[in-house]
C-alpha cells in the first residue's frame, strides 16, 4: 500500500522541486549574508576577511536619532492598513451580498479586483496625478468646494493617510472575494428560518451574516500579525520623498537607502536582521492564535 500510495503521489512531489529550489535559492541560500550584520563588511575583502565587529552594527542604529521614529512609522502604518483591510472588505462584500441581480454583483467584483493587479510603479504615477496640489483631479474638486489644495504626498500629517488608503483602493478588492466565500458557506435555512420569525435585513446582517463569516474573520485578522513590520515598500518608495520622510520613512526604505545608497551594508544587514527576528515571533504567534481561534493549521 505504501507503494502504491508513493508512486500515486510521486508526480505532485516532482511538480513541488522547481518551487523548492527557486526557495533555497532565492530565500534559504541569502541566509548565509547574516554574518554581515556582525562585520563591517568591505565588499572587495568578502565574508572571511571582513573585520568582524560584533554588535557594534546594532549598537550604531540604535543610537541614530531617526530609528525609534522610523520603527513607529513602520508600526503604525501597518497596524493602520491591517485594520482599514478588514473592516473596508468585510462592509464592501456584505453591500455586494445584498444586490440581487448577479450580472451587476460580478460586475462590480471585477471593477474593484482589478487595481489587485496593477503594480506600485504604475499606480504611483497615477496618484501623483491625480494628487497633485496644482493640476490633480482630487484637488480640482476640493478647489470647487472652496477648500484649499492639499498636497497629500509632501506633507507630514497627509502622507501616512494617503498610504492607508491608496493601500486600501487598491487591494480590498481580492479581500472581498475571500469574504463572499465565506459568505456561500452559511447554511439558506438560517435566512429562511429568520424571515419566518421577521427578522429585518439588518438583524440577519447581525445576527446570521458576521457570525458565519467570523471564523474567517478570525483567521485573516490573526494571520495579518505576521505583517506588523511589513509597511509595504513599493507603495512607499514610489510615493514618498525626503519632505515626508519623518512621517513616512519606514524599515524597508531607511534598509534600501542606507544599504544600497549609502553602502552601509552591515548597518542594514543589521536593520534587516532585527526585522525579520521580530516579523518571525509575530508569525509564529500569528499562527498559535489562528490555531487556537480559528483551528487553523498549516500541516
Amino acid at each position: 500500500m505504501a507503494t502504491k500510495k508513493w508512486r500515486r503521489e510521486l508526480p505532485l512531489h516532482l511538480m513541488v522541486i522547481p518551487g523548492l529550489i527557486l526557495v533555497l535559492i532565492y530565500h534559504y541560500g541569502p541566509m548565509a549574508g547574516i554574518t554581515i550584520a556582525f562585520q563591517k563588511f568591505i565588499p572587495a575583502k568578502g565574508f572571511f576577511d571582513s573585520k568582524w565587529i560584533g554588535l557594534e552594527n546594532f549598537r550604531y542604529v540604535m543610537s541614530l536619532p531617526d530609528t525609534w521614529q522610523i520603527l513607529w512609522n513602520t508600526v503604525y502604518i501597518a497596524v493602520m492598513k491591517i485594520v482599514a483591510g478588514l473592516i473596508v472588505p468585510i462592509t464592501v462584500s456584505l453591500l455586494i451580498n445584498e444586490m440581487g441581480k448577479a450580472l451587476i454583483k460580478r460586475s462590480v467584483q471585477t471593477l474593484i479586483y482589478l487595481p489587485h493587479f496593477l503594480s506600485w510603479v504604475i499606480l504611483g504615477g497615477i496618484l501623483i496625478d491625480l494628487l497633485s496640489p496644482s493640476q490633480g483631479i482630487v484637488n480640482q474638486f476640493l478647489g470647487y468646494l472652496g477648500i484649499e489644495p492639499i498636497y497629500f504626498l509632501g506633507l507630514d500629517n497627509w502622507f501616512p493617510y494617503t498610504l492607508v488608503i491608496s493601500d486600501v483602493w487598491k487591494e480590498f478588492g481580492f479581500s472581498t472575494i475571500v469574504y463572499l466565500a465565506a459568505l456561500t458557506s452559511i447554511n439558506p435555512t438560517f435566512y429562511e428560518a429568520a424571515i419566518v420569525d421577521g427578522a429585518s435585513r439588518w438583524k440577519q446582517t447581525l445576527y446570521i451574516t458576521l457570525p458565519g463569516m467570523m471564523p474567517i474573520i478570525i483567521l485573516l485578522t490573526t494571520l495579518s500579525l505576521g505583517n506588523v513590520l511589513n509597511a509595504g515598500f513599493d507603495q512607499v518608495f514610489n510615493l514618498y520623498s525626503p519632505q515626508v520622510y519623518k512621517s513616512g520613512d519606514i524599515i524597508d526604505t531607511f534598509v534600501y537607502r542606507i544599504g544600497l545608497v549609502d553602502a552601509q551594508y552591515g548597518v542594514a544587514t543589521a536593520v534587516g536582521l532585527f526585522k525579520s527576528v521580530v516579523s518571525f515571533f509575530m508569525i509564529t504567534v500569528s499562527y498559535y492564535l489562528a490555531y487556537r481561534l480559528a483551528n487553523y493549521r498549516i500541516f
